[in-house]
């Protein structure tokens, strides 16, 4: 456990509150998800509707991932591992830690360079998006992770700008006596975790602490990899219907190997291998990343404070958070690329303070023959980055740091007030909410020797929601929804206007028109099955201008359409089976045509079917158990010309078998778990993700062949 950043967390209970002006939603109280397949009606969700609610009874596409499908054997290492098995989503893992998952809701976010973009992410009520849209799956700590809810649809459109889709992650409370843990697993590449907890509950302080090493000598050449992650949670029940939280994480990766993509050419050659740079005449058969050494170190810290406060039937929820992200990027930009007039450097330098806050007030009321319920609320957020590029040469040796070239202070905010209506009439459930969004983003540029790109330009829109639920039988609800959504750009994708340009102000947001038509339905005791069918027109699209070495500019495309189908379905197939299956069917083409591009192309990065399957057993008891998974996506267009060699679909077999021991007499108090998993049963060789738009056509990154993963924790319960 040896430089484990658990100093991190303290350093941040440390830290000034002042920087945390504000206030955000938390539902750390909310009860826990029942497991889907057990208990098919009694799933409960705060998504969406802000408080705790069954999902079967709320008109929108949501689905829930507990404890025992995050734990499902995986080392919990990427959000992807317990994500596979939700329709409408596609989150993959691109072996590379430099750049984080790829996660598309519905084809939103399918396009993201790095990050994740279009999908809101959320951790105990503190977004994990910034105000410009930008996330980072990484910072979630899966360890502690109660449950994970995934919201899809119109509903989506009540979190803002870049909700696409909603992931928020809810960690467990503490309860129970003392209790310490220690987990260990390792797999193939090099793959070793070690991770540590403790936690408790005395009187009405409960207390929770977890400390995590991951280290890869990862799949795809350079792509080594160590992430350090930290996380603390403490609960005070402060008066019997009041309590404080206060979360606080880090995450800290050094030295970060980045692989960068490669061409189809060199795909079939050597999954494993790296591009090859032509340029190089020194080392003509050294790869691009070895050349230029491309790596990225993060460390991120956050805090966040929530106040849950109830007045009878009337609630208030008020959250405060604030954090640093810094981060320092390695780019494999070629030299001819490096006009010193034009250029910003290959070198990403930049120090982000980030703070946000988020207010709501819930009541129900009785009008007419019903109840009404309203949630008034506002969400502020802020981030500012001191940024710098450096030129990644020195005369002939790459990869360091060289010249300055950008120097400028970069600040988002956005201001959101919003109103929620849910009215319970008889069998009717009707649903309104209204959002303002206002996005600005200021720049301003030290660095004045290739001209000053300071500037700013805001971005203001309002999203209406309407919906409604109609229970035609105790088993069977029907329902429809339909809103408006929007996308800034973030701030990455701002940065520059064509191949070499200062920053693209002239960007505009993109426009969304959802529908939705939903059936939920319990099949028997057993048995839930939901469908939806959906249709999104996006006017304003934004889509990739040019991209090459690490840097990519934008431009607004036409018009896109994406219309589909999702279906879930969980089974309790009776002596200790049960059954997962997720399938989505997803048309998302462009709608008018635009330069280069005709009308009905295929929207990249987004697969025209995925599916999951599972046939898992359990032995009586809390003993054994096994599954045998399914994961199946259909091909995927890397360019919007649909011109290149499309990523082939594919369909992989997994296997797991886990056990759990309780142990008794001299050993009381102990609990033991045990996995084993292997990954790609069958040995196929097939692209995990692709890189949208790159200029050079290195789209491709390749998944793992056959891997494996052993895993091993004992805790003592004091």
């Amino acid at each position: 456990m040896k430089h484990l950043r658990l100093n991190a967390v303290a350093a941040l209970f440390a830290a000034p509150l002042a920087m945390t002006s504000m206030a955000v939603r938390a539902a750390d109280d909310a009860p826990a998800a029942a497991d889907a397949t057990h208990a098919p009606m009694s799933v409960v969700v705060v998504s969406g509707s802000r408080s705790e609610h069954l999902s079967f009874d709320l008109p929108a596409s949501i689905d829930v991932i507990d404890t025992s499908q995050i734990d499902a054997g995986q080392p919990r290492v990427n959000a992807s591992e317990a994500l596979v098995g939700v329709p409408g989503l596609v989150v993959q893992n691109r072996q590379n830690y430099a750049q984080d998952l790829q996660i598309s809701s519905r084809g939103f976010g399918a396009r993201s360079q790095f990050g994740v973009r279009g999908v809101r992410l959320i951790a105990d009520g503190i977004p994990a998006t910034m105000p410009d849209g930008q996330g980072q799956a990484a910072t979630f700590n899966l360890d502690m992770a109660e449950r994970i809810e995934v919201l899809r649809g119109p509903y989506s459109a009540l979190y803002g700008n870049h909700s696409g889709g909603v992931v928020q992650l809810f960690t467990r409370d503490p309860k129970g006596a003392p209790s310490v843990e220690l987990g260990v697993s390792a797999g193939s590449d090099g793959m070793r975790k070690t991770d540590l907890n403790a936690g408790g509950r005395e009187g009405s302080f409960g207390w929770l602490l977890d400390g995590s090493r991951f280290e890869t000598d990862g799949y795809r050449a350079h792509s080594a990899a160590t992430r350090d992650q930290a996380y603390a949670k403490l609960t005070f029940d402060a008066m019997p219907s009041g309590r404080l939280t206060i979360v606080a994480s880090g995450l800290r990766q050094d030295d970060t190997q980045d692989p960068l993509g490669v061409t189809w050419a060199t795909f079939q050659r050597d999954p494993r291998a790296g591009e090859i740079d032509t340029t190089d005449t020194q080392s003509p058969q050294r790869a691009l990343a070895d050349r230029y050494n491309t790596r990225k170190s993060i460390d991120h810290q956050q805090i966040g404070l929530n106040w849950d406060q109830r007045f009878g039937s009337d609630r208030l929820r008020v959250t405060l958070y604030g954090g640093n992200r810094r981060v320092i990027q390695y780019q494999a930009f070629t030299k001819a690329f490096q006009a010193p007039a034009t250029h910003s450097g290959g070198v990403v330098d930049f120090d982000r303070d980030f703070q946000g806050f988020d207010a709501n007030w819930t009541m129900a009321r009785p009008l007419g023959a019903g109840t009404l319920r309203t949630t008034a609320g506002l969400e502020a957020g802020k981030s500012t980055d001191a940024r710098k590029g450096y030129e990644n040469y020195i005369g002939n040796e790459f990869g360091v740091q060289g010249l300055l070239r950008r120097d400028e202070k970069d600040e988002v905010n956005n201001l959101d007030p919003y109103l929620q209506l849910e009215w319970e009439l008889g069998r009717w459930v009707f649903t309104g909410g209204l959002r303002h969004s206002r996005v600005s983003f200021d720049i301003e540029d030290h660095y004045l020797s290739n001209g000053n790109d300071s500037g700013s330009v805001d971005y203001r829109h309002t999203t209406p929601l309407l919906g409604a639920l109609y229970k035609l039988t105790p088993d069977l609800n029907l329902y429809a929804s339909a809103a408006r959504g929007f996308e800034t750009p973030t701030l990455n994708e701002l940065f520059y206007s064509g191949t070499a340009g200062g920053f693209n102000y002239r960007l505009g947001a993109a426009t969304s028109t959802q529908v939705e038509l939903g059936a939920k339905a319990a099949l028997g005791k057993d048995v839930r099955l939901n469908t939806a069918l959906f249709q999104t027109r996006t006017h304003g699209e934004l889509v990739v201008d040019a991209s090459s070495g690490g840097r990519t500019s934008y431009r607004n495309a036409s018009a896109t359409l994406r219309q589909g189908l999702e279906v879930a379905l969980d089974a309790d197939l009776r002596a200790g089976f049960s059954a997962r299956v997720a399938a989505t069917v997803l048309r998302a083409i462009y709608d008018q045509a635009f330069t280069g591009v005709p009308e009905g192309n295929r929207l990249p990065g987004v697969p025209r079917t995925s599916l999951f399957g599972e046939l898992a057993w359990k032995a009586p008891g809390d003993g054994f158990g096994a599954a045998l998974e399914t994961v199946a996506n259909g091909k995927v267009y890397a360019d919007d010309a649909n011109a290149a060699t499309p990523a082939p679909g594919y369909a992989i077999f997994n296997a797991r078998v886990q056990a759990s021991q309780q142990l008794d007499g001299a050993m009381r108090g102990w609990r033991l778990r045990e996995y084993a998993r292997i990954n790609n049963v069958l040995d196929r060789t097939y692209v995990g993700s692709v890189i949208v738009g790159d200029t050079n056509r290195r789209y491709y990154e390749a998944a793992p062949g056959r891997n494996w993963v052993l895993g091993a924790s004992a805790q003592y319960q004091f």
